[in-house]
């Protein structure tokens, strides 16, 4: 394996790996440790399929092209349409997601100096420092995200090292979702946990780049997906024996989503400050590192979409577009860090379940030949109706 294929397999798994770690012990603790183990697996299960499904379609098409050009290629104009407004709901949905996540952890911050602000001033405050970094130029934010990723990965290591002797195994993994709540309630608690982890492992946006990087190695690419998306689920397992199997799942539930609730209760169990303080760099680094790579997409995106110069007034623009729409919806919708995470699932299903079936269908009519998906007809028709379901859990959660 050269190091291409390395950096690669970084490449997926950091862009799965990130904010969306702290929400999957918050979100599963209702359900016991098993069933949401399983689910993690059936889930990783479905996010290989479709990244192997969109390889297919990226080799088939051309390798260089990105996702719009590949869509327009297949779809038309209306295709775009829909993949342009899917991309741009999940992008502002998750980089809702984070500006509330990171005014939660702030707050916390000031709260150890003997300083109490206000959400909103909270809010507002992350958004000027963490998304004012973003303004400065992609190179930049490039540097600083491989830094922070990596150490965020460091620490993820300390802190399951030290903290994973603390697992209670025999009674974590004989623990249920009745043992917390029962009947209708565990439904609706499933259902909600379905989105959440389908978004966790949402990797799918630097498929196109990745193919590009290896100039169209399909069985390089091949081994590339599964083992980088193969290092969250690995990653996901350790954090939720670590922390349901440590504080417990009626615990972590009655956090309420909270994620300062988690991040303190997680320090209560370290033996020494120094892995307090490991504990909880960790979680700022897991928040802020999707933080950076959600939105210095999004930004590209809309440069690009508006065609705005690369000089201080575009970029001021674009800086606009990015975070005002997020920024309102944080500030008057304080407290939904999973919740909103959850509905960024439905925009995904959409991108990688939905348009990628399509597409694979009318490629195969062509008997183009090259790389395909093992499975055929009947692999697209599960995962069609998996991504189905996905929806009617998270709408039947709103509703």
């Amino acid at each position: 394996m050269n190091f291409k294929m390395l950096g690669s397999i970084s490449i997926v798994a950091g862009t799965a790996i990130g904010g969306g770690m702290l929400a999957l012990p918050l979100a599963t603790a209702s359900l016991g440790t098993l069933p949401a183990l399983l689910l993690l697996v059936v889930i990783w299960g479905i996010s290989i399929y479709t990244s192997l499904l969109m390889l297919e379609i990226n080799l088939r098409t051309g390798v260089g092209d990105n996702v719009h050009v590949i869509t327009g290629k297949l779809l038309g104009r209306g295709g775009q349409l829909i993949q342009g407004a899917s991309f741009m709901s999940l992008l502002f949905a998750l980089t809702m997601v984070y500006l509330m996540g990171g005014a939660e952890l702030l707050g916390t911050r000031f709260d150890t100096l003997g300083i109490t602000i206000d959400n909103q001033v909270a809010v507002l405050l992350f958004t000027v420092f963490f998304g004012g970094m973003i303004g400065i130029g992609v190179k930049w934010i490039d540097k600083v995200s491989r830094v922070l990723f990596t150490s965020m990965v460091v620490l993820l290591v300390i802190v399951v090292t030290f903290l994973l002797p603390e697992v209670d195994l025999t009674s974590a993994l004989a623990s249920t979702g009745g043992d917390v709540v029962t009947g209708s309630e565990l439904n609706n608690l499933w259902l909600a946990a379905i989105p959440i982890v389908f978004t966790s492992f949402g990797f799918h946006v630097c498929i196109a780049t990745i193919v590009r990087y290896l100039d169209g190695d399909a069985m390089s690419l091949r081994k590339v997906l599964i083992i980088g998306s193969t290092i969250p689920l690995v990653c996901y397992i350790l954090w939720l024996m670590v922390t349901l199997g440590t504080l417990g799942g009626e615990t972590v539930h009655g956090f309420a989503g909270s994620l300062p609730l988690l991040v303190t209760s997680l320090q209560s169990l370290a033996q020494s400050e120094a892995l307090k303080q490991c504990i909880d760099l960790f979680a700022n680094l897991a928040l802020i590192t999707s933080f950076l790579g959600v939105t210095i997409s999004l930004f590209d995106y809309v440069a690009e979409l508006t065609r705005a110069k690369d000089d201080v007034f575009g970029r001021t623009k674009t800086w606009l577009i990015t975070f005002v729409p997020p920024l309102l919806c944080a500030l008057y919708y304080p407290n939904g860090f999973f919740k909103v995470l959850g509905l960024a699932a439905i925009p995904l299903v959409v991108m990688i379940v939905f348009l990628p079936i399509v597409m694979a269908l009318k490629q195969r009519k062509q008997n183009l030949g090259g790389y395909e998906v093992c499975g055929g007809n009947v692999a697209l028709g599960i995962a069609g109706l998996l991504g189905v379901g996905i929806i009617i859990a998270q709408l039947l959660v709103v509703l």
